[in-house]
């Protein structure tokens, strides 16, 4: 049996997506720039993506707009509000827990003279909002904070954040990385009070190579790729056709049964969270119920290294993740796990194992065997 559980690093397609994105690359080519019948052609698809993705988020068309994927809708984000409002403050706000595109973002602006709070998190992950409404201030330019973990989890209290900070500072812009919560959670940046928010395609079953970011129309954001001046000048270069309507079907597909989908997904998250307990020495990151994601738990499993126990589950067949797939060939220990205190002795001996649609009870139950039988057998054999 093949069980495929890393899908917080990528998702397959689905197939009507690829189909789709197979025939705009084949038979509606036409540049979405171009004036004849093939451009206009493309341009079409470009505009019915847009449609759906802001019927989805509940915000207007002309804030959204296509990316290469979360990274650059992250670096779009910091960036651009940082050169855009620099007269105005210097302070930037994040979490210690974030995805490497803000992390990195963050420490290139702190090298560009911009000063930077990190809000702590408490053991399963989440932020205080006391902190945070604490840590903003009159020269407070933006604050950064991600929907869902991508390592264990962890969901974020943006519903209260958002009109936290507009409380506190009503010109601060609040950022949300929701690659990993679009297409499991229902997210409204109007009523949430987001003003920008990044998503990935390949995170929802849709195309690698395509993102978007929501911009709220107002914000002062300034563009970081300049050239022919596509999409309103915000993000130039010619669009991604399929990947636009790549990524707006994939999402139209996500939440056409979202509820429905996510309850069958905590119910195996139980039933593999509950399996694997059975384990002696095994330790559950993160919210181990429904207060965290739905499609991602977070193993400890002492006196095996993750890369050992990855590669034994790779034996049988079953693929999952030794941490952030986006920073894992870095040999440094997770920041996410440190910042929520798992023990020094645990922090190469974590592995992530993420759910999705395509994923069954038959998967999780044979997933649960394999690690019953093969981690007393792995710890026998650990030198120590």
């Amino acid at each position: 049996m093949e069980v495929y559980l890393d899908n917080s690093a990528t998702t397959r397609c689905f197939e009507e997506v690829a189909q789709l994105t197979h025939k705009i690359l084949c038979e509606h080519y036409g540049n979405p720039s171009s004036m004849h019948h093939k451009g206009v052609e493309a341009e079409q698809y470009v505009r019915d993506a847009r449609e759906t993705l802001a019927k989805i988020l509940k915000v207007n068309e002309k804030e959204i707009f296509f990316t290469s994927g979360g990274t650059e809708s992250d670096n779009i984000a910091l960036i651009g509000t940082a050169m855009a409002n620099h007269r105005r403050g210097r302070h930037l706000i994040t979490t210690q827990i974030e995805h490497p595109a803000i992390l990195q973002t963050m420490a290139y602006l702190h090298n560009q003279g911009f000063e930077v709070t990190y809000l702590p998190v408490d053991r399963q992950g989440r932020i205080s909002l006391k902190d945070l409404e604490r840590a903003v201030r009159q020269d407070t330019i933006l604050v950064s904070i991600m929907h869902t973990n991508n390592e264990i989890g962890s969901l974020q209290p943006i519903g209260e954040a958002g009109p936290l900070i507009k409380k506190c500072n009503p010109q601060t812009l609040f950022h949300v990385d929701a690659v990993q919560g679009f297409g499991k959670f229902h997210i409204y940046p109007k009523k949430m009070q987001i003003d920008m928010l990044s998503v990935s395609a390949h995170k929802i079953h849709g195309p690698k190579g395509v993102g978007l970011l929501y911009l709220r129309e107002g914000a002062k954001v300034n563009p970081v790729i300049y050239g022919g001046g596509q999409q309103k000048g915000m993000r130039s270069g010619t669009e991604n056709v399929a990947g636009s309507a790549g990524i707006a079907l994939a999402a139209k597909m996500m939440y056409q049964n979202l509820d429905r989908d996510m309850e069958g997904m905590y119910g195996l998250r139980e039933m593999l969270i509950s399996g694997v307990s059975q384990i002696e020495d095994v330790k559950i990151n993160g919210c181990p119920g429904r207060e965290g994601a739905a499609h991602i738990v977070s193993l400890s499993v002492r006196g095996v290294r993750s890369e050992v126990l990855l590669h034994a589950l790779e034996e049988q067949g079953i693929y999952v993740s030794a941490g952030s797939a986006c920073a894992a060939h870095k040999p440094q220990p997770s920041a996410t796990l440190k910042a929520i205190g798992v023990e020094k002795d645990l922090l190469e001996s974590t592995i992530r194992l993420s759910l999705s649609v395509f994923t069954t009870r038959e998967e999780i139950e044979y997933t649960v065997q394999a690690l019953c039988e093969m981690v007393p057998m792995l710890r026998k054999y650990t030198r120590h």
